[in-house]
């Protein structure tokens, strides 16, 4: 039987060479004992069955080979990603497009947004350490599955070990599908390494890597919505989203205590903290709210924008995690 061999190209593609032949077969016309037999196959329309049982074997050799091939070019960015090198595969999932509606009204071109890229399927890896779960991007990925065809997968890097095991099914089941790359739009690899702070990168050749969670929730969230065009609310999104990071998450007991009251008080004017729309600085700040463990101890105006938020379902993934 052949050889086949992984060929590693310049550009971080991986090519494999697929045989369009796998077997030479006898000649069973020249054998004298079966060649009335096979005649009279052949005057019948009829297919040998050692025929048959080749050409099946053939067939299961082919698939096998394919989802090689594409699992290599799954990991050809990520590989070539200087942060990105894994060890250990742990589990590749899909999130398709839900039926669910989305919560927000525009919408978003992959094209527009990030430039046509003949049909490639756009890659974003993330470098996340299990210490520090990033739970926007849990709910960021839940929302672009909404959105998109979203191949997701997630890896474990060999600087951790002890990964707990919702943070490997965190992105979702492994579906059967998953080798067939170009069913989908967008490419979502999370990858557990021991990183002092969160990294991502969406293009290994002419992209810097984006780093920290606030800034990379940026970067996704604008995939599914553009920022407000009027300067005054995206500097209020702004300003929670660094606020959520830098005090709710990080920040003293003294400080929560004091971004509490400032949630209540905007709270009180508008059903979310942008006003009358749902936005990134209530995926954020819930979030954060959620991990520094002060839902119960928060006011009564943002007991009911915690309700509002989880109503929506796109929390699940962050809540689950912590349960």
């Amino acid at each position: 039987m052949p050889m086949y061999q992984v060929k590693p190209i310049f550009g971080g593609e991986i090519k494999i060479d697929l045989p369009t032949c796998m077997y030479k077969l006898p000649n069973v016309h020249a054998q004298q004992g079966n060649s009335c037999t096979s005649e009279h196959a052949m005057q019948n329309g009829e297919v040998d069955p050692a025929v048959k049982a080749l050409e099946a074997r053939q067939d299961e050799i082919m698939r096998k080979l394919y989802e090689l091939k594409a699992a290599v070019e799954g990991l050809a960015k990520t590989v070539t990603t200087p942060d990105a090198d894994l060890d250990v595969t742990v589990s590749s999932s899909l999130s398709s497009q839900s039926s669910s509606t989305t919560i927000f009204k525009s919408t978003t071109d992959l094209d527009t947004l990030l430039g046509k890229d003949l049909g490639a399927l756009r890659d974003i890896v993330i470098n996340a350490n299990p210490a520090q779960p990033p739970l926007t991007l849990l709910v960021l990925h839940s929302l672009l599955c909404q959105r998109y065809r979203v191949l997701s997968t997630v890896h474990v890097h060999s600087s951790v070990t002890d990964v707990p095991p919702q943070l490997l099914s965190c992105l979702g089941p492994r579906h059967a599908d998953s080798y067939a790359r170009h069913l989908f739009q967008l490419g979502f690899t999370l990858i557990w390494k021991d990183v002092p702070k969160l990294q991502m990168k969406f293009n290994v050749r002419n992209m810097c890597p984006i780093e920290g969670e606030a800034n990379v929730a940026r970067f996704l969230f604008k995939l599914l919505a553009p920022y407000p065009s009027d300067p005054a609310l995206a500097t209020t999104v702004d300003s929670w989203v660094d606020t959520a990071f830098l005090q709710l998450a990080e920040g003293s007991s003294k400080e929560r205590a004091a971004v509490l009251r400032a949630l209540n008080s905007s709270l009180g004017r508008s059903p979310w903290l942008s006003g009358a729309e749902f936005s990134l600085a209530d995926i954020a700040c819930y979030c954060c709210l959620l991990q520094s463990g002060s839902t119960s101890s928060a006011p009564a105006n943002v007991q009911r924008w915690i309700k509002s938020c989880e109503n929506l379902g796109h929390f699940s993934p962050a809540k689950l995690h912590l349960q």
